[in-house]
This record gives structure tokens, C-alpha cells and sequence, in this order.
């Protein structure tokens, strides 16, 4: 591989001229010029990003750490992400953690190896060590979607807990009574606050949750299936709010299984509002706000912690939901029992 000083040597100058040509730095001839601009496509001349950087003291780089790349929403998440930071100059690095605390632990090393200018972390779940690595980190640092206990940063996410809520309510005003929930997996906050959504909406709406009427699950479509086909055998619900889309569409499996239409005889509200959504038969009703714009005003967080237009206190941004309804829900069947 050629060196800066493998096109001094062709080009018949010092390395430092190279430099300057390159960087433009200094005034240099336009004959000296001519020389080192042909002598660096002789040798097609790739200028070190580490030598530049360390000098520079920046990398144009930020990290993105997500906990399941599989799930569609966090893969428009980092699209929404990357795209903005594309056309704001910066490359992604994309570590996918798996749902694993130890995995993204290490990624953290990785990517504060890599000398990154920042990072945005979407949460694995509550992890003390993840915290103290975060704090030690010396670049600024934006939580999407889900926070972590103990850290303090910037953040923006959605309002879970409205948008259960909303989803929730919606149900109750097509008349369902008989209502499940699909909760996420237990000691996650986000899992937490969209429960809290629901039952504060069922609360008011004067009804009494039974010992069956909520299933926790991990946020994938086998997950809401699983749960959907136990809330089908227990309470028989008439509605199910699915704790993101993935279950929801698990859950309208669950309900073709069992001979019930949608939403004839179950309605099924999800959230998080991913593509594949509008896309699934019936289309799933759902909360939630523009992904990409979530990841787009996710990563201007960060770059304008980085350049310094953004000082001072954490900035929390909380996205307020909006409620898509689609073919998944309908009025309640004037007899509510699913069997």
C-alpha cells in the first residue's frame, strides 16, 4: 500500500508539499500540484483516516448500538440514523447486541476503541455496568427509544406510556371490554411504561383486570404468538393490545390458527407503527410516530452535542404517539366471548 511519502519520492517533493496539496493548507504551484495530484492516482493513494483523525482529534464517525437488528423497527430506526448522518458527513458504525448485556458491553469497548465522536445507544435492558461504562465514555452519548436507570444523558424517545394508553382506549371506544395485553419482558422500562398505559386506560374505563388477562413475552412475532395463543385458551379476549407490532402480527397468526377473523370476532392493536405493518393481511392497527424521523431527530441530538449547539443540562425529548387505525380493529362482537 502507498504511503504519502511513496508520492513524494514519484512526484519529486517532500511529503510536507503532499500534505499541503492534499489538505490544502498552503499555496502550492499549479505545476508542483499537477505532479502530486498524478503521482497520487499512479499509486492510487488512500490518505490514512487514523493519521487524519488523531490529528484532527475527530473521526467523523459515531456508533450505534441497537438491541435486535432483526426487529424491523430498530432496523428503520438506524436507517433513519445513518441517513441523516450520511448528509451530515458522518459514517455509522452499527453493533447489534442481541438482547444481550454482556455482548453490548463489549461493543461498548469496541467502539470507544474505534474513536468514535459519539454514540447512540437503543438499550438491551437495565445493565449497572452499562451505566458506568457510558459515564466513563468521554464523547457525548443520546439514548433512543428505551433509557437506562442511573444514567444521565441525552435521550429521545416516544411516549410510551400515552401510547398504551391511546391504543388502549381506542379499543375501549370500539366497545371491547373483554381486553388482553401482550406486555413486553418483565424489568425493562419500556415493557413497564407501555403496561402502565394499559391498565390506567382499562382503570378508568371502570373495568377489573383478571389473572390471565396479561401475558409478558420478549418483542418478537413468536413471542406475541405464543402469548396470543394463552390469552385464546384463558380469558378469550375480544381485543388484544400487543406491546409493539412484532406481537401483534405473532398474535393475528395466533388468531388465523384458531378460526377467529380479524376483527370480526378480535381486534389486535400493536405499536411502534414499522412498514411491514400496513403490509401484513389485515393491516394492524397501531401508536406510534415515524421511525425514521424518530432516528433522524435522534442522531441531530447527538451532532449538535457535538458541534456544540447543544450545551449545557441532558436534553430529554419525549415524541408524543399518534394513533394509525388500519383493518386489524373493529367494533366489539355483540358477544364478546372468542370461543
Amino acid at each position: 500500500m502507498a504511503t504519502i511519502k511513496d508520492v513524494a519520492a514519484l512526484a519529486g517533493v517532500s511529503f510536507t508539499t503532499v500534505s499541503h496539496v492534499m489538505n490544502q493548507t498552503r499555496p502550492v504551484s499549479a505545476p508542483v500540484e499537477a505532479k502530486v495530484r498524478a503521482a497520487i492516482r499512479q499509486l492510487n493513494y488512500v490518505p490514512s483516516g487514523v493519521a487524519r483523525s488523531l490529528r484532527a482529534r475527530a473521526t467523523g464517525t459515531i456508533g450505534l448500538l441497537v438491541p435486535n437488528n432483526t426487529n424491523p423497527y430498530f432496523a428503520e430506526l438506524a436507517r433513519g440514523i445513518e441517513d441523516y448522518c450520511e448528509r451530515s458527513g458522518y459514517c455509522v458504525f452499527l453493533c447489534n447486541s442481541d438482547d444481550d448485556p454482556r455482548k453490548q458491553q463489549n461493543y461498548l469497548r469496541v467502539l470507544r476503541e474505534k474513536r468514535i465522536d459519539g454514540l447512540i445507544v437503543a438499550s438491551a435492558g437495565d445493565d449497572g455496568l452499562l451505566a458506568d461504562l457510558l459515564a466513563a465514555t468521554r464523547v457525548p452519548v443520546v439514548m433512543v427509544d428505551r433509557q437506562i436507570t442511573g444514567l444521565v444523558a441525552d435521550a429521545v424517545q416516544i411516549d410510551h406510556e400515552a401510547g398504551a394508553y391511546l391504543a388502549t382506549r381506542h379499543l375501549l371506544d370500539l366497545g371491547h371490554r373483554e381486553i388482553g395485553c401482550i406486555g413486553g419482558p418483565p424489568g425493562m422500562d419500556v415493557s413497564a411504561l407501555r403496561l402502565n398505559g394499559f391498565k390506567r386506560a382499562m382503570q378508568e374505563g371502570g373495568l377489573t383486570l383478571g389473572p390471565y388477562s396479561i401475558v409478558a413475552s420478549d418483542f418478537s412475532s413468536h413471542g406475541g404468538y405464543d402469548a396470543a395463543k394463552r390469552l385464546f385458551e384463558t380469558v378469550k379476549p375480544s381485543a388484544i393490545f400487543a406491546g409493539n407490532d412484532m406481537m401483534g402480527i405473532g398474535a393475528l397468526r395466533a388468531a388465523a390458527e384458531r378460526g377467529l377473523r380479524v376483527p370480526q370476532d378480535v381486534s389486535i392493536v400493536g405499536f411502534d407503527d414499522i412498514e411491514l405493518g400496513r403490509y401484513v393481511f389485515p393491516a394492524l392497527s397501531t401508536v406510534g410516530q415515524p421511525i425514521l424521523s424518530l432516528g433522524e431527530a435522534t442522531a441531530r441530538t447527538l451532532l449538535d452535542r457535538i458541534a456544540g449547539t447543544l450545551q449545557g443540562e441532558p436534553h430529554r425529548q419525549v415524541l408524543p404517539p399518534g394513533l394509525t387505525v388500519r383493518e386489524s380493529t373493529g367494533p366489539a362482537p355483540r358477544n364478546a366471548s372468542t370461543t
